[in-house]
């Protein structure tokens, strides 16, 4: 995934980048650092096979190109409000 993508919210054009392995995300409202409602759009190539009934089943998956649109705290439903934060002993 690109580091490129950012987070948008509606309320106001906010853009957040996306969590690292050294950060998170945190909302400023509430303090919310687990639970986030995340907004994508896909564009993705799939290998789909279908079984000798007619099922199918994904086989291999592709992401092209993803965009997050908003990230609503689940807490408190603020989508304006999410920061990026370091990670408990990312730095260490």
């Amino acid at each position: 995934m690109s580091d490129s993508r950012r987070l948008e919210g509606t309320a106001a054009t906010m853009t957040v980048p996306l969590p690292t392995a050294e950060t998170r995300w945190r909302c400023t409202l509430c303090g919310n650092l687990t639970r986030f409602d995340v907004t994508r759009s896909s564009k993705v190539v799939e290998y789909v096979h279908l079984d000798l009934a007619g099922e199918p089943s994904v086989e291999e998956r592709d992401v092209v190109s993803e965009t997050i649109e908003s990230v609503r705290c689940r807490w408190c439903n603020a989508v304006d409000q999410v920061e990026l934060v370091d990670r408990p002993g990312a730095g260490s």
